[in-house]
């Protein structure tokens, strides 16, 4: 592939992943503004219980374009804050005014200032001592709106910009808040950026199309006519459509692979992209199996080199360590130690292309999962936001591992360990070309060890086979 078209293929995935994002957030505002609002238009937020044992609980400075030269719109957007003491015979002081004005009045008070508002219901404050107020908060004149009494206090203002804080209190200025109290935000505007989201986001993916098709175009000859493509290398009889194969190079560095991981990011870089635009050409290519029956030959070649520049660099460090020659940047079939191809198949079912990414894959999942990773994501207290993360490696991880020790202590790499590595990696590769449609063939559930794939479909440590067209 030339390096244009691996540039067009980057430009393809980063302008991809920009219409999914926007197509997501347009989609997500209109939703927003016409499933989520209240009666009178208003996204309210959950319920939360704010206390005190000062005199008040305020927001803190908020920013709406105060500065000189800063743009604001007129009428971008209403707020409401409704409060109830929780002594209902109590009443309660909503007000918000201009920040320096507050703490002009509330500076030398003890109070709590509302740091976050989280979800469901979490809280957290910053507290300041000091005394009571002067006067009570209706006493003074500097707010822009505010509201006073007893039960349910509801506060509407029309934004404006400035530097704002919002306070809540006890109407007669005594100590001991404890209201509960919801925020409330409509905006004009909502409908109409979400639409224009959804525009700009089509217009994005429609170029990321063109370019991606550009991408995987095959080359043209000097006639003009398009060059034909490389025919795969054959599946061996009897074998999985897929063929994998790796070569163990000898002798190798001892203390290389403690490094490989910083000498691969090039190709780690290149591969993340070209695997989200593996992902979104794999989309394209389930609704062209589901309503034609066959996968596009440009998007399967071009998924298939992806495939096989994987290989190459997991073969190359972290799957394998199988070689140190530094891997090609091609999605080609190139003559390197490990190579990878699979056969083009001419019909895919129509029915199978619905289940057999999820439902059927689901045993061989459990098995590459083990394979591969053994993560594992929860959270001990979700409510405060602190996720936790346990990772156990897979077991090629462990006997890759295994391996490098061996290498480093010895320079010798044992060829039953590489053998057994090769059959867990084939068994993923395979389960992957199935996973992502390209064949229906359900993956055998078989430990194909060794390098090599022979012809009676077994597998064996023996040299490389050639490369097409050598």
């Amino acid at each position: 592939m030339k390096a244009g078209k691996i540039v067009a293929g980057i430009m393809a995935v980063v302008l991809g992943l920009m219409a999914m994002a926007t197509l997501v957030g347009g989609s997500a505002l209109i939703w927003v503004h016409t499933a989520q609002r209240d009666a009178d238009g208003f996204l309210e937020s959950p319920t939360y219980d704010l206390e005190s044992a000062g005199y008040a609980i305020t927001s803190g400075d908020i920013d709406l374009g105060a500065r000189p030269g800063d743009w604001w719109p007129g009428n971008l957007a209403d707020v409401r804050f409704n409060a109830e003491a929780a002594d209902t015979a109590s009443d309660v002081f909503i007000g918000i005014g201009p920040s320096d004005a507050v703490d002009g009045y509330l500076g030398s008070v003890s109070r709590d200032e509302v740091t976050e508002l989280g979800l469901p219901s979490h809280v957290d404050y910053r507290s300041y001592s000091g005394d009571a107020p002067a006067t009570p908060p209706n006493d003074q004149a500097f707010w822009v709106a505010s509201t006073t009494g007893a039960g349910p206090q509801s506060l509407t203002w029309n934004v404006d910009p400035g530097e704002w804080s919002i306070v809540v209190m006890n109407a007669n200025g005594e100590s001991g808040v404890d209201v509960e109290f919801t925020a409330a935000a409509k905006v004009g505007v909502l409908l109409g950026i979400g639409i224009g989201a959804l525009v700009v986001g089509l217009f994005f993916a429609a170029f990321a199309a063109m370019l991606m098709v550009e991408a995987v175009r095959p080359p043209r000859t000097k006639t003009g006519a398009p060059a034909a493509a490389m025919p795969p290398q054959a599946a061996p009889v009897g074998a999985y459509p897929l063929t994998i194969e790796g070569t163990l190079d000898e002798p190798l560095s001892r203390g290389l692979w403690l490094v490989k991981w910083l000498l691969a990011i090039p190709h780690f870089i290149v591969l993340g992209f070209l695997w989200v635009g593996f992902a979104l050409l794999t989309f394209v290519a389930f609704f062209a199996i589901l309503f034609t029956g066959q996968y596009p030959r440009n998007i399967f070649d071009f998924n298939v080199g992806v495939m096989r520049w994987t290989w190459r660099v997991t073969f190359y460090s972290y799957s394998a360590l199988g070689t140190d020659q530094y891997p090609p940047f091609t999605l080609r079939d190139v003559d390197y130690p490990a190579r990878l191809n699979v056969a083009y198949p001419q019909r895919l079912s129509r029915g199978l292309v619905l289940v057999k990414w999820w439902l059927l894959a689901i045993p061989h999942y459990i098995i590459v999962g083990l394979f591969t990773s053994g993560v594992v994501f929860w959270s001990n207290d979700w409510i405060g936001g602190e996720w936790i993360l346990e990772a156990a490696g897979g077991v090629i991880g462990v006997l890759v591992f295994i391996a490098g020790l061996i290498l480093l202590f010895t320079a010798r790499y044992p060829q039953g360990l590489f053998d057994l590595i090769m059959g867990l990696n084939r068994w993923v590769f395979r389960v992957m070309a199935y996973a992502t449609l390209m064949r229906d063939e359900y993956p055998p559930f078989r430990l194909d060890v060794g390098g090599l794939e022979t012809d009676a479909g077994a597998v064996s440590s023996g040299t490389r086979s050639p490369v097409v067209g050598e």
